[in-house]
């Protein structure tokens, strides 16, 4: 009586071993190349996990990426378990590495000054009829690495959600965090519901090792820094 095959589904394995499960959980980078072409592959053949499959396809390339990128679909699909659609998915992927690689590196914004918050901030903010309340997220350079409106509200007020702010902030690698709201009455003066946001997330953002460097209030013409007046 003949044994039936084992089974090599990635399913089967630990989750901290599941590429998918892997990359969700502890980031991109701490993957291998195998690993990442196994999440292309998603799964093997009857002998090999996807990943065993996609080590042996790098080490035809000798573990070169760019060397797989130039190998043809039929290449591809000369390996057992890897068919058209496969194949494919392998080329299409490592194509779109080659373009991305050929693209100029994104010119972010650098916040060097209060002036230079305002001056990307004023025309989305400034001429409002309404008030909004948005997040500048910077890295370890100060470069905003994403804009996000945290809230739109009423002439009198808007909800900011602190959880919401942070776990962005984790999510982005961000390393500082610049507050931004506007007023559309035009009063330049923060008013005490101002300053207790701005406490909260300053506090809450050091438990997390990242900084509040400062809560800019937004206007048509101009702008108060919380950071300037020394209040932040």
């Amino acid at each position: 009586m003949s044994e039936k095959p084992t089974s090599f589904s990635i399913k089967k394995w630990s989750q901290d071993d599941q590429p998918r499960e892997k990359l969700r959980d502890k980031g991109k980078s701490v993957l291998s190349d195998a690993e990442l072409v196994a999440i292309l592959i998603g799964s093997g053949n009857r002998e090999e996990s996807a990943v065993d499959l996609s080590k042996r396809i790098l080490a035809s390339a000798n573990n070169n990426l760019n060397a797989l990128g130039k190998l043809s679909i039929k290449q591809l699909m000369a390996f057992k378990g890897i068919g058209e659609a496969k194949a494919i998915t392998i080329t299409a992927a490592l194509e779109l590495g080659r373009r991305r690689r050929l693209e100029e590196s994104l010119d972010l914004e650098k916040i060097t000054s209060s002036r230079s918050v305002y001056d990307i901030m004023q025309p989305l903010l400034g001429e409002l009829p309404h008030e909004e309340f948005w997040i500048l997220y910077l890295n370890n350079s100060n470069k905003v690495i994403r804009k996000n409106q945290l809230s739109k509200g009423g002439i009198t007020g808007t909800l900011v959600d602190v959880r919401l702010v942070l776990k962005t902030a984790l999510e982005f690698g961000a390393t500082a965090l610049v507050l931004c709201h506007n007023h559309p009455s035009g009063t330049l003066n923060p008013s005490q519901a101002d300053k207790d946001i701005t406490q909260k997330l300053k506090s809450a953002a050091e438990s997390l090792d990242i900084k509040v460097l400062d809560h800019l209030i937004v206007t048509e013409k101009t702008y108060f820094s919380f950071a300037d007046q020394e209040i932040l």
